[in-house]
């Protein structure tokens, strides 16, 4: 069991994170951030603790910080439609990653066998391959990021 009240250091610890990591939380409005006592240090209680194990396990399920921060808005509980809506999107996005990463297993394997049963040792198949376009599907640029089209 962890201490009622905790230093940023002891916090981190028990969280598994760093204290760097907190910190930018608390810059993006994840986590509150203590009042800190005159002549004092800041301290955490347990709250703190379970709010950063909520923010690490949406991590793990895919969800990005302002999702994250969504979630948090509804985490009275009363929310539930508007969860299960944040939750279906992901689940969505989830979904077409893993049809995208399919379809890289099954051409890489492709790549893999033709470069096995290449006879020309000069002409590499998976390196001619990756200088053509691979039947890749287009791609847009939006705001500096390339995205896959629909």
């Amino acid at each position: 069991m962890t201490n009622n009240m905790m230093t940023i250091g002891t916090l981190a610890k028990i969280a598994d994170m760093h204290v760097e990591t907190i910190r930018y939380y608390q810059r993006r409005g994840l986590v509150a951030v203590p009042a800190k006592p005159y002549g004092g240090i800041r301290r955490y209680d347990e709250t703190a603790l379970a709010r950063l194990h909520f923010i690490r396990s949406a991590q793990w399920l895919g969800f990005s910080l302002d999702e994250i921060s969504e979630l948090l808005e509804l985490e009275d509980g009363t929310h539930c439609d508007e969860a299960r809506a944040l939750a279906e999107q992901k689940l969505k996005d989830v979904r077409q990653k893993i049809a995208s990463l399919k379809q890289m297993e099954f051409t890489l394997d492709n790549l893999v066998k033709r470069c096995r049963c290449s006879e020309d040792p000069q002409q590499c198949p998976i390196i001619h391959s990756l200088h053509g376009k691979l039947g890749l599907p287009a791609r847009r640029v939006e705001h500096g990021v390339q995205e896959e089209s629909q």
